[in-house]
């Protein structure tokens, strides 16, 4: 690797530096081998919505991206720092993940630490590996948002003996630091190291400013050098995917959770001006040079900007991102985790929600949550259920359950998500942490105490979801058509694990639509409004395993079906890469400006559904349609 001695590289350096990393790679810009067949759903792209920004498909579709990360075991080092183990893993992995929940995305984590083990050698063996992987999701038919993942910088600031650990930076960055020994003293939470353990901020710190760090391959800039390695990662995964599999990947996640390890005595807004921005902006360009220059960098804001405690930054101060970035945020209930012992209900995360979305529409473009949830065990643990469901609820729409009917069109755009985590090993780890043989961790995540996964395999590795199915496999517009005006579903999911605890319904019908109210009483049931294009392509919408076709009723402005049949203008067609899994696909006439709506009903148990209601539900469902989205 050649020297760079300045504490800012030059595009030049870092071209350099690049260079030197695709070559220990076997790359050039030439070296593309031939395209393989692969059935993806192809690029999407941030476009304009009315007030908002959101995600559209090749043909124009607003598309909902709804799935998980693939996952913590990436931080892992008997996983070889990937999600998986093997292929097959990933395959069987993403396999139940299509069939269990309909998710049509995945946040898929990579480590810098897994990518370059040495200062001047990229493991083009670990990239294989990753790509293989990758391929088992784009090939049944996921989205795929690459990320570069970290936590608490590196897991080698940690000593042996340490309560907690870290990921993502290489031994070598941090042996070149000399950075202090590390200690959070009497911290709760591992995230408290971010302010509280000196080694831990000040290797964030001199990332930041980019310090030149003394290497085997002689001095480098330690942004310089994350650069290089992430823009020798991209190249290579463009010249080794096969084009479908390469369109299925929506973007890349440049760094997780960013913290700053110092102010210098501004705030958290400065920092992100003068410090964050400026590497993202590098990044992008980094992405152009890949040949990523159609795909979206998901940036995301300082990680404490809505923690609920001593919040800082959210990218105000930045100004506009424009549509070659996403507005990348986390949410996790930071009181609720803490010192709040309230449960969460109808409503509860609706605000949460909406400030990710007007934060994305100050920014010029659209919003994504790469990552919320809530611990399955421990203390706090019962309530989880329904914080999850309530997280999903907020996305869904921005307006409580018991308002929504009166007023849709304030809950915004649906917001796209990935849920943490999913890890097919949750709870058979063997990790020593921190290298340490007398701490082998075997619970939970295998790290940091932490678990958080919603799934497990037994010992013939059948993958079982822990949560309840009806907060997981949700319906949700995966594509509509034209513009959504309004979203929401009652997924009637119980306040316990595995089926237990009180069934609630949040989303209720006033009385002003008694049958409306009578139709969907004591069932699951979803309502979608929206505008329509000047194309035929269908709107979709994933339907949960519990909305069988047969048993799923349809009252729509495109007809009105009691058990969806296999053609027609109101379908139920196999989900991409499954065979148990269904979407619901309306089509409507080209004609763009026309108002449309559709009220799905799981209709599986309960009394009967008559025409009468039937016809009689369609006259409520127009006049609401009518009153609260007038054509223009």
């Amino acid at each position: 690797m050649p020297a760079i001695r300045a504490s800012h590289a030059s595009p030049r350096s870092v071209r350099m530096v690049s260079a030197v990393l695709l070559a220990t790679a076997g790359l050039s810009a030439v070296d593309a081998p031939p395209a393989q067949a692969a059935d993806g759903q192809g690029a999407v792209v941030v476009a304009p919505k009315q007030q908002s920004w959101v995600f559209r498909d090749a043909g124009g579709r607003e598309v909902t991206l709804r799935g998980f990360n693939v996952s913590g075991s990436t931080k892992l080092y008997e996983n070889g720092l990937l999600p998986f183990r093997t292929t097959a893993d990933a395959a069987r992995s993403a396999q139940a993940m299509r069939d269990l929940t309909g998710a049509n995305a995945v946040r898929f984590l990579i480590s810098w630490e897994g990518v370059q083990p040495a200062p001047d050698r990229i493991d083009h063996a670990y990239l294989d590996r990753a790509i293989a992987q990758i391929r088992a999701f784009t090939d049944r038919g996921f989205r795929v948002l690459l990320d570069y993942h970290q936590d608490l910088y590196s897991s080698h600031l940690f000593n042996s003996g340490s309560w907690y650990t870290g990921d993502g930076a290489p031994r070598w960055v941090v042996q070149a630091g000399g950075y202090p020994k590390e200690s959070c003293g009497i911290c709760l939470l591992w995230g408290q190291n971010m302010q509280n353990n000196a080694a831990v901020r000040k290797a964030a710190y001199d990332f930041w400013r980019n310090r030149v760090l003394t290497t085997s391959a002689g001095p480098v800039g330690v942004q310089d050098a994350y650069l290089a390695q992430a823009k020798a990662t991209m190249t290579y995964m463009k010249q080794r995917l096969p084009q479908s599999a390469f369109d299925g990947i929506v973007g890349l996640d440049p760094f997780n959770e960013p913290f700053d390890g110092g102010l210098d005595g501004g705030t958290g807004l400065d920092w992100e001006k003068n410090h964050l921005m400026p590497f993202y902006q590098r990044v992008r360009a980094a992405m152009d040079e890949a040949g990523w220059n159609a795909k979206p960098a998901f940036v995301e804001p300082l990680v404490f900007w809505n923690t609920g405690f001593f919040e800082q930054g959210g990218m105000a101060s930045v100004g506009p991102l424009g549509t070659r970035m996403v507005f990348n945020s986390h949410y996790y209930d930071g009181a609720r985790m803490t010192v709040d012992p309230s449960p969460a209900s109808d409503g509860t995360y609706a605000a949460a929600m909406n400030e990710i979305r007007q934060r994305a529409a100050a920014l010029g473009t659209a919003p994504l949550v790469s990552e919320f949830g809530n611990k399955l065990s421990g203390s706090g643990s019962d309530r989880t259920p329904w914080m999850i469901r309530a997280m999903y609820q907020g996305m869904d729409s921005g307006v409580a359950g018991r308002t929504w009917w009166n007023g849709p069109a304030a809950g915004g755009s649906v917001l796209s998500s990935m849920q943490w985590h999913w890890d097919v090993y949750s709870g058979r780890h063997r990790e020593l942490m921190n290298g340490n043989p007398g701490k082998v961790q075997t619970e939970g995540d295998g790290w940091n105490d932490e678990d958080h996964s919603v799934v497990a395999a037994d010992d013939a590795g059948n993958v079982t979801l822990r949560l309840d199915a009806r907060v997981l496999d949700r319906l949700y517009p995966s594509a509509v058509n034209g513009d959504t005006l309004a979203f929401a579903f009652e997924d009637l999911a119980r306040s316990g694990y595995g089926g237990a605890g009180r069934q609630q319904a949040w989303l209720t019908v006033p009385s002003s639509m008694p049958t409306l109210a009578a139709l969907v009483k004591d069932r699951q049931y979803a309502v979608l409004a929206w505008r329509g294009s000047a194309t035929a392509a269908p709107t979709e919408l994933h339907l949960p395993r519990s909305f069988a076709p047969a048993g799923t009723t349809v009252v729509s402005d495109l007809g009105t079906v009691n058990g969806v049949p296999a053609s027609g203008a109101v379908r139920a067609v196999h989900e991409t890469g499954s065979t148990s899994a269904y979407r619901l696909q309306l089509t409507a006439p080209a004609a763009p400006g026309a108002v449309h709506v559709a009220l799905v009903v799981n209709t599986t148990a309960g009394t009967p559904v008559t025409a009468g209601q039937l016809a009689a539900a369609r006259t409520e469902l127009t006049a609401w349609t009518n009153r609260q989205f007038p054509s223009n």
